[in-house]
C-alpha cells in the first residue's frame, strides 16, 4: 500500500503542505483507503493549478507584428455599416392612428394631407376581433391591477397568476394535458426544439418549414433529415431510410421526432396531420407540429388541426403555437403532457432567461381565447372560411398568377407561375439583385399600386442569403440526401401575402381581391 511518507518529500517545500500532510497523516491511521483517495484527489488539483493553461507568444504560428504594423492595420479597417447601405426595399407606408380593418395610411414622402382609408389585409386580424371592445376593457381592467411589466423571468418574480390562467385556458382549449407560454413568439419554436433534440439525435423536418424551425434545428445540433415539402410518400421514404441507416450500422437508440408546421408560413400550405401521426407511431417517432398559422382559425371551432383531422391532442407529442396572430395578443405557446411541459420550465432558455409576457398581453390573449371558445366562436370562424372562398374565387382567371395556399389557410400566398417568374426576372433592370429579389421588387410596385388603390398588401419579407443558409447549416456539417428525400431548404419563393379577415364582408373581400388582380395586370404591362 502506498505510504504517505513515499510523497512526503515531493509536497514539503509548497505552500500548505505541511498542513495538508499532517491532516493525512492523522486520517490516515483511521482509514487508509480515504486517506489515500484524499491524496489523489490533492494530487490532480495541484496538476490543473500548474498546467498551462494559455498558449504563449513562442506558440506555432503566432506572429509578432511591431507597433507601427499594429497602427498601419488599424487605419486600413473599414468596419461594416449595421445597416447595409443599399437597401433593396421601398420604404413601408405610415399608418396614421390606431390599428383598424379599415386604417389610414400614408405613402413614403407622401404629406400627411393625402392620408387615405383603405382595406387592411395586412395585419393577423383573422377573426376580425382587432379593436374589440371586451378585449379593451379586459386590457384596460389589467393594466390597473398588474401594471405595465412583469419585471422578471417567470422562474424569480414573473409568474403572475394571469399567466397561469392562460396557461390552463390554452390547455383546455386543446385538449391537452397541460401548456406553458413563451414572451416571444418567434424565440418559441427556437427555444422548444433544442430543450428537447441534442446532439446524435434525429429530427425529419419538411423542407418547406420556416425560418424560427430552422433556426432552432440548428441550434439543437441534431441530425436533421429533410424531407420533400408536404409529401407524405417522401416523409414516409425518410423515415425507413432512416431506420435501414441506424440498423445497417448498429447506432445506439436515440430520440427521434418528426417536426412540421400546421399551416406553413411560407406558402400558406396545408400538412396531413392524420398521416403524420400514422408514421410516427409506425416508426415510434415524436413529433413536433408548429401550428401559429393554423390555431383558432382552422376546425368548426378553430382548434387547430386537431379538431380538422379528428386527431386527439395527445397524439401530437409537442404542439407549439404563436399567441401573436389570432389571439391578437404577444409570445407563444407550447402544449403536451404535463411532463413535457415541467420538463420546459426548467430546461428551455427561452422560458428561463427572458422574463415573463407583460400581463396585459396574457389576459388580452385569454380574452380572446374566451370569445373563441364561446357560442359566437364558430360563427367567426365560418365568417372567416367564408371569406377566404371568396378571395380564392376572385382571384382565378388570371394566367400569371397561382395561389398555392390551402382554401382553409387566413394566410393566402399569391405567386407568379414558373414561366412568369421567368419573364419577370429579365423585366428588371437591377443586374446587381438576385433573382428573388427582382421578382420581389415587381411585387413591390405591385402592392404600391393597390394600395394607391384602397388595397393595402404587403410583400413576404425573408432574410435573403440567411434562411437558406440556416437550412443547410441545420443539416450539419455530413448533411446528406436521403433516399426519397430532400436537400437542404433554399430560399422561399418571393409572393404577395394576404391575410384574410373575418371582419370584411364577402363584398369587400371580393373588391379587394379584384383590385389586386388589376394592380397586377397594370404593373406587368407597364413592366412589359
Amino acid at each position: 500500500m502506498l505510504s504517505v511518507d513515499d510523497v512526503a518529500h515531493y509536497l514539503h517545500q509548497l505552500p500548505g503542505s505541511s498542513i495538508f500532510l499532517r491532516y493525512v497523516r492523522s486520517s490516515y491511521q483511521n482509514d487508509p483507503w480515504r486517506s489515500l483517495l484524499e491524496l489523489l484527489l490533492f494530487l490532480f488539483a495541484l496538476r490543473v493549478w500548474l498546467s498551462k493553461r494559455t498558449r504563449g507568444d513562442s506558440e506555432k504560428g503566432f506572429i509578432r507584428l511591431s507597433e507601427g504594423e499594429i497602427d498601419e492595420l488599424i487605419d486600413d479597417w473599414q468596419p461594416e455599416p449595421l445597416v447595409p447601405t443599399n437597401q433593396p426595399h421601398k420604404p413601408p407606408p405610415t399608418i396614421l392612428g390606431p390599428p383598424s380593418i379599415k386604417p389610414r395610411v400614408l405613402l413614403p414622402q407622401q404629406p400627411i394631407e393625402r392620408a387615405k382609408q383603405v382595406t387592411n389585409l395586412v395585419s393577423y386580424n383573422f377573426l376580425g376581433l382587432l379593436g374589440d371592445q371586451r378585449i379593451k376593457d379586459a386590457a384596460t381592467n389589467a393594466l390597473r391591477v398588474y401594471g405595465v411589466g412583469s419585471c422578471g423571468p417567470p422562474g424569480f418574480y414573473g409568474n403572475m397568476d394571469a399567466h397561469i390562467a392562460l396557461e390552463k385556458s390554452i390547455a383546455q382549449t386543446l385538449g391537452a394535458e397541460s401548456a406553458i407560454i413563451y414572451s416571444q413568439g418567434f424565440a418559441t419554436i427556437v427555444s422548444v426544439i433544442p430543450t428537447f433534440a441534442k446532439r446524435g439525435d434525429i429530427i425529419v423536418a419538411d423542407e418547406g418549414c420556416s425560418f424560427a424551425i430552422r433556426k432552432g434545428l440548428q441550434i439543437s445540433r441534431s441530425t436533421v433529415r429533410w424531407y420533400k415539402h408536404n409529401d407524405m410518400n417522401s416523409l414516409e421514404a425518410v423515415l425507413d431510410g432512416v431506420n435501414r441507416e441506424a440498423k445497417r450500422r448498429k447506432s445506439p437508440l436515440t430520440r427521434r421526432f418528426i417536426c412540421s408546421e400546421g399551416i406553413f408560413q411560407n406558402d400558406g400550405t396545408l400538412a396531413n396531420l392524420k398521416r403524420m401521426c400514422e408514421l410516427k407511431r409506425k416508426y415510434k417517432y415524436r413529433l413536433i407540429l408548429d401550428e401559429s398559422y393554423s390555431f383558432g382559425v382552422v376546425g368548426s371551432t378553430g382548434r387547430g388541426l386537431t379538431e380538422l383531422f379528428d386527431v386527439p391532442a395527445r397524439d401530437v407529442d409537442i404542439l407549439v403555437g404563436s399567441m401573436a396572430n389570432t389571439l391578437g395578443g404577444a409570445g407563444g405557446f407550447c402544449a403536451g403532457e404535463s411532463v413535457v411541459v415541467e420538463h420546459q420550465r426548467i430546461n428551455s432558455a427561452a422560458f428561463i432567461f427572458s422574463a415573463s409576457l407583460p400581463p396585459i398581453m396574457a389576459v388580452s390573449a385569454n380574452k380572446t381565447l374566451s370569445i373563441l371558445n364561446s357560442s359566437s366562436g364558430p360563427s367567426l370562424v365560418q365568417a372567416l372560411q367564408s371569406n377566404i372562398a371568396t378571395f380564392r374565387s376572385a382571384l382565378t382567371g388570371l394566367d400569371s398568377l397561382q395561389c398555392a395556399s390551402h382554401p382553409l389557410a387566413p394566410i393566402q400566398h399569391v405567386f407568379f407561375t414558373p414561366s412568369k417568374e421567368y419573364q419577370v426576372m429579365n423585366m428588371s433592370s437591377a443586374v446587381e439583385n438576385t433573382d428573388e429579389e427582382k421578382i420581389e421588387s415587381i411585387w413591390e410596385d405591385i402592392a404600391e399600386d393597390a394600395l394607391s388603390n384602397g388595397v393595402f398588401v404587403t410583400v413576404a419579407r425573408h432574410l435573403r442569403g440567411q434562411e437558406g443558409d440556416i437550412g443547410a447549416l441545420s443539416a450539419g456539417p455530413n448533411m446528406r440526401v436521403p433516399p426519397g428525400g430532400a436537400t437542404p431548404p433554399s430560399e422561399p419563393r418571393p409572393s404577395i401575402k394576404v391575410a384574410i379577415s373575418a371582419a370584411l364582408s364577402k363584398k369587400e373581400t371580393e373588391k379587394a381581391a379584384l383590385t389586386l388582380k388589376n394592380s397586377v395586370n397594370r404593373v406587368l404591362k407597364r413592366r412589359s
